[in-house]
């Protein structure tokens, strides 16, 4: 899920002929979930081989109605992601019928786990494929990344087209509000000196891609906001804070400006926190610490009150919060978090500064603050009554330290 950013600089200048344009509030989508401050507005994203229990499916139902089903849902039970999420995506429907579910494929690695793709598995690479694949600029081999998926190459125009049809179809064919894009950089850094093409094929796939799905239907890319090509194609952004220097002080008040540039263009963003981040190792080769999702979970619910005020201080309309510690089902997509069924209620304002790293914000319900630097968080909650489940508590506070 991760992605590089060491091409930014190729990928703002082919944007720069149409970064005017997308300063220029780009008509909103007339299909986007029902937006609300009633409590603190989340999205959820998850997959397993398998499909969900009833049981599962009721935790998610009743913790959001925006969704994406991941990259390989359901593909052991019925054979192709594609099905997993139809399957999945109908159940919603019913157990919500404002739910908006979205169809996730890949624009850089090439997965073979829909029907669509079962092509693209290594070993086993289909001819029609081939062409799709980036080849090592040295010896002309198929290039297979890390985890042994191979790579596309987004400067092969018959790629693009081929791509952009069967998201289309996916979408079209699960029955899904649009699509979550994955990987924006295009694997530039497999063409060198070409970054600056690789960047704009890239736009043209989003633009191309848009186009397919319809106007009515969301186009979510990851990390791709502050590229002003893709900022005018896209509906929505997802802020994936895949490294720990995307979490400082310094990068989370940009996010919060960003946020409500996003907005401000009638646009959605997803504030993602995965706190496994915190465990990437601090050089080459340095060792991971492997935590039981026990762990995680414990770990996610001490560090709930920084991130969930770091996110309200700057949370615009059509912000939402994604938090958990990876990208499964059983990576904190079924903790039922009580603070995020809390009446919040329209924010009063926007966020001031008390000190440099300190910020406090005003709710119908909820006062927040925030100390980025000692990385704490407090929310206190002045409502009386739990808005989800009708029961009555008395005002309470979270904070916790580092």
């Amino acid at each position: 899920m991760k992605t590089t950013i060491t091409l930014l600089a190729a990928l703002l200048l082919a944007s720069l002929a149409v970064s005017q344009a997308a300063e220029v509030p780009q008509p909103a989508v007339t299909n986007y979930p029902e937006f609300s401050w009633e409590t603190v507005p989340v999205y959820k994203m998850f997959g397993s081989p398998q499909l969900l229990t009833e049981e599962q499916a009721q935790i998610i139902a009743k913790t959001s109605d925006f969704i994406c089903i991941e990259k390989a849902h359901g593909r052991e039970a019925l054979g192709g992601a594609e099905l997993g999420a139809k399957y999945e995506i109908s159940r919603f429907k019913q157990l919500n019928p404002r739910t908006y579910a979205l169809f996730y494929f890949n624009a850089a690695i090439a997965y073979p786990f829909t029907t669509y793709s079962q092509g693209l598995r290594k070993g086993s690479l289909e001819d029609e494929f081939k062409p799709f694949i980036a080849k090592d600029v040295k010896t002309g081999e198929l290039i297979l990344d890390e985890s042994r998926f191979y790579r596309f190459d987004v400067l092969n125009p018959e790629f693009r087209k081929w791509w952009t049809e069967t998201v289309a179809k996916g979408v079209n064919e699960t029955g899904a509000a649009g699509v979550f894009v994955d990987q924006m950089h295009g694997n530039a850094w497999l063409h060198p000196g070409k970054q600056v093409e690789v960047a704009a094929a890239q736009a043209e796939m989003m633009r191309m891609t848009k186009q397919a799905i319809g106007a009515t239907k969301i186009l979510l890319l990851n990390n791709g906001a502050h590229i002003p090509a893709l900022f005018e194609i896209g509906d929505a952004f997802m802020f994936e804070h895949y490294s720990p220097n995307l979490l400082t002080e310094e990068a989370i008040v940009k996010d919060w400006a960003l946020l409500k540039r996003i907005s401000g263009a009638g646009k959605i963003a997803v504030w993602r926190i995965g706190i496994e981040v915190e465990d990437k190792p601090a050089g080459k080769g340095a060792d991971r610490p492997h935590l039981s999702d026990a762990e995680y979970q414990a770990r996610a619910e001490r560090e709930l009150p920084f991130y969930l005020a770091a996110f309200l201080i700057g949370a615009q309309e059509h912000s939402y919060f994604q938090y958990g510690w990876g990208w499964n089902l059983d990576n904190g997509s079924l903790v039922d978090y009580p603070e995020l069924h809390k009446p919040l209620g329209q924010p009063k304002g926007d966020a001031r500064q008390e000190a440099k790293w300190i910020f406090y914000r005003k709710f119908e319900h909820a006062n927040v603050r925030v100390d980025l630097d000692k990385r704490e968080g407090t929310i206190e909650w002045t409502s009386k009554v739990r808005s989800y489940s009708g029961k009555k508590e008395t005002t309470s506070s979270l904070d916790n330290g580092k």
